[in-house]
Parts: structure tokens; C-alpha cells; sequence
């Protein structure tokens, strides 16, 4: 089995940073693109940043200059760096992976997503 697994989410003023960290385990044959989406109450989960394997990123024009996503290949992880945090940052933040597990039955990547991380930023 392959699971995600977020932390560093929490509570902080506007204006304030935080860094989500994302930890990939579990039978890894290979890790793609790894990402962060997030989803807020009554909206749909959306794109926030995404970094493929040789670490070319893309970024959602809302926190374009704000945010900074990485990765660390070696330890199987991912990071989201948040600063200049604003009120309508605030939603669960999701860690996302296109990975091929050993035990999946074809050679080709699946999408495998973390349960959640709340991060609430207070105005």
C-alpha cells in the first residue's frame, strides 16, 4: 500500500507562514509529480502547487510570489511553504502523489492523496 501523510497545518494570523510537509511510504516503485491542492467549505478542491520528478514547478495564480513548493526525491517528500497568509487561504490543504506502487497491477502511475491538513488563517 502507498500513503500520504501531511502535518504542519494549524491556526495563524494573516500575514503569518506556515510550511505543510507531506510524507510519502509504502511499497514505491516510483513517485512522479507531487502536489498540494486544497478545498475550502462549499468549494471545490483546487490546484494550489504541483512539482514534477526533475522539480519544474506550477503554481495557481492566487498564491503565485506567496507560496513555495519542494521536494526532497531521497526521503520521499514534499513541502509547501506558505507566507503572506491571507484570510481566504484558509481550507483543508491535501497532499497529492502520481506514484506507481509494487503491488499495483500495471506499470502505469496512480493518484494517491493525503487526509487532509486544516489550515485556518485569522484576519
Amino acid at each position: 500500500q502507498v500513503q500520504l501523510v501531511e502535518s504542519g497545518g494549524g491556526l495563524v494570523q494573516a500575514g503569518g507562514s506556515l510550511r505543510l510537509s507531506c510524507a510519502a511510504s509504502g511499497r514505491i516503485v516510483s513517485i512522479n509529480d507531487l502536489g498540494w491542492y486544497r478545498q475550502a467549505p462549499g468549494k471545490q478542491r483546487e490546484l494550489v502547487a504541483r512539482i514534477t520528478s526533475g522539480g519544474s514547478t506550477s503554481y495557481a495564480d492566487f498564491v503565485k510570489g506567496r507560496f513555495t513548493i519542494s521536494r526532497d526525491n531521497a526521503k520521499k517528500m514534499v513541502y509547501l511553504q506558505m507566507n503572506s497568509l491571507k484570510p481566504e487561504d484558509t481550507a483543508v490543504y491535501y497532499c497529492y502523489g502520481l506514484i506507481r506502487g509494487l503491488l499495483s497491477p500495471t506499470p502505469t502511475p496512480r493518484d494517491y492523496w493525503g487526509q487532509g491538513t486544516q489550515v485556518t488563517v485569522s484576519s
